[in-house]
């Protein structure tokens, strides 16, 4: 039996989101003037949820408004990997780590799977330990060099599951899952673990959790 935890990252690992962060975190270092537009992008946020503009959409958008079109690929990996020593240093749960490290001394294969983006998300995993990192895919230029768009769907809800079966090799009767997360957008996997853990969980979580008795952990 292969045993694997699986844990969600913006706000079940990291105490904030980290996509908006980000943003500023690089433009920062890159053209100082874009955080201008940052008002811009934090008005179009209320869209979302009023079904005006999807997930997708609104990174993608936010990223060529803070960012611009294009970063070469050499730029990028070192803001992913300053922003991953960032995020490490200032925005860990240290009960995650501590959830994390139990994980991997009782054997378990470590996966992240986070609707963040492929590139900081990858460093970050890296330096917690994760054994994979399944994250929305940037999308790339014949060079190698990130674009504005994403690449498939955000890694999110129900297609956060697909990636994960996608991803898990084994036959999933022969697989024993625990699935760690905030948010009830991730009902559908929290379904589909064996274990699942409403890490921090916001209102709507907690309310499907103890329905479903699901575990409530909260990390701090």
């Amino acid at each position: 039996m292969k045993k694997i935890a699986i844990f969600d990252m913006d706000r079940t690992i990291t105490r904030t989101g980290t996509y908006t962060p980000f943003l500023i975190f690089a433009a920062l270092r890159r053209q100082p003037w874009r955080l201008l537009l940052l008002p811009v992008f934090l008005l179009a946020m209320p869209g979302y949820p009023l079904g005006l503009i999807d997930r997708k959409g609104l990174k993608s958008w936010g990223f060529r408004l803070i960012l611009g079109r294009r970063i070469a690929q050499d730029e990028m990996e070192l803001l992913a990997g300053q922003f991953a020593d960032h995020v490490i240093a200032r925005n860990m749960y240290a009960g995650a780590e501590k959830v994390i490290a139990e994980n991997r001394s009782e054997g378990r294969i470590l996966v992240m799977a986070t609707a963040s983006p492929d590139f900081y998300a990858a460093e970050i995993g890296a330096r917690l330990g994760f054994d994979a990192v399944i994250a929305t895919r940037q999308s790339r230029g014949p060079d190698g060099g990130y674009l504005a768009a994403i690449s498939g769907p955000n890694c999110y809800g129900s297609d956060k599951l697909d990636r994960i079966t996608a991803w898990l090799e084994t036959p999933r009767e022969e697989a024993n899952i625990r699935f760690y997360s905030d948010h009830h957008s991730d009902a559908p996997v929290l379904a589909w673990a064996d274990i699942a853990f409403a890490v921090n969980p916001n209102v709507r979580l907690r309310a499907l959790a103890m329905r479903k008795n699901w575990s409530i952990l909260t990390f701090n």
